[in-house]
């Protein structure tokens, strides 16, 4: 008899959460659509630090890729520092995010000024939030990448970190561009 291929549970569990991540932001982007022909919605030029942003979310998915290969190589200490290097990136992702709200604030881009604004800011909201939950995630990878007292090299935990940030990666990408064509 052959034997059937199971997905691990874990893995399981985060493509049904990618697939309500999806839903939720289809959902988003879809009132944006239909809200967009309001006779008050007003048009806004993205921040150039959500440019910079991708830039540094694109490299994080390259560290995490290397790192992931690392991993099933068994090299540690590169997996290690390259796992450190995709936190930092995550980190700074955010950072510019904020600053990117920053200016839009000091344009007077703020959640209470306009529909079209509230929709940004929920839309890149949500994603940053999604973003800081795969830092955690990376986060507890790094840990683990340390504990010297227990050495396990089940590959689970890095494919379902890596899976989750390429698909924030992907996310943005696709949000930006959203944003940018759907003016």
């Amino acid at each position: 008899m052959e034997q059937r291929k199971k997905i691990h549970p874990h893995k399981f569990t985060l493509w049904i959460g990618i697939g309500s991540i999806l839903m939720m932001f289809a959902g988003l982007t879809s009132a944006y659509i239909v809200k967009r022909n309001q006779a008050n919605w007003i048009t806004f030029e993205i921040p150039m630090s959500f440019w910079y942003s991708t830039a540094v979310m694109v490299l994080s998915s390259i560290t995490l890729f290397l790192a992931g290969r690392s991993f099933k190589q068994r090299e540690m200490a590169k997996h290690r520092s390259l796992v450190a290097a995709t936190l930092i990136l995550g980190a700074l992702f955010i950072l510019l995010q904020v600053i990117g709200f920053k200016q839009l604030w000091s344009i007077g881009i703020t959640l209470q000024a306009n529909v079209a604004f509230s929709f940004l800011y929920a839309i890149v909201g949500l994603h940053a939030l999604h973003v800081v939950g795969g830092i955690i995630a990376l986060l507890v990878l790094f840990v683990k990448a340390f504990n010297t007292s227990k050495r396990n090299y089940s590959t689970v935990p890095v494919e379902v970190t890596s899976t989750y940030w390429h698909f924030v990666d992907i996310l943005w990408v696709y949000l930006l561009f959203f944003l940018v064509m759907i003016k």
